[in-house]
């Protein structure tokens, strides 16, 4: 039996992590000292699209494109920016924003309602080809 289930885990992030609103996302889309990471797979920004200017780091490999001594990392999540995740409705960046807390990154937040909430506000979103 679980002892610490998603809920829990969801909560004991929440606890810790900056949330931050579509609005509040959408005023600092396209501002230079902020990286957008859309943490979903690729068969769902296929699918959907994603927000314009993202770049993508699936949940499944995002410690190792955060680490910048992985072969896998993408030097936009060490420059000094502020990086905003975002999956399809909160959770996973919710637990996303927690992991990379844990692994040192201070300037990392998620953004509540992800990317269906972006969508509903009429965000820009650019299409994703396979």
């Amino acid at each position: 039996m679980l002892t610490r289930g998603f809920k829990k885990l969801l909560a004991e992030a929440n606890a810790v992590i900056e949330t931050v609103s579509v609005a509040d996302a959408l005023q600092v889309h396209g501002d230079d000292d902020v990286v957008f990471v859309d943490i979903r797979d690729r068969v769902e920004r296929e699918q959907t699209g994603a927000i314009q200017g993202a770049i993508h780091a699936p949940r499944g490999f995002l410690e190792f494109i955060a680490d910048p001594e992985s072969p896998m990392h993408n030097p936009a999540l060490s420059r000094g920016k502020r990086v905003l995740l975002y999956c399809a409705s909160g959770g996973r960046s919710t637990l996303a924003a927690k992991t990379l807390l844990d692994m040192g990154m201070d300037e990392v937040c998620h953004m509540a309602g992800g990317f269906a909430a972006w969508q509903q506000a009429g965000g820009p979103v650019e299409e994703v080809k396979p």
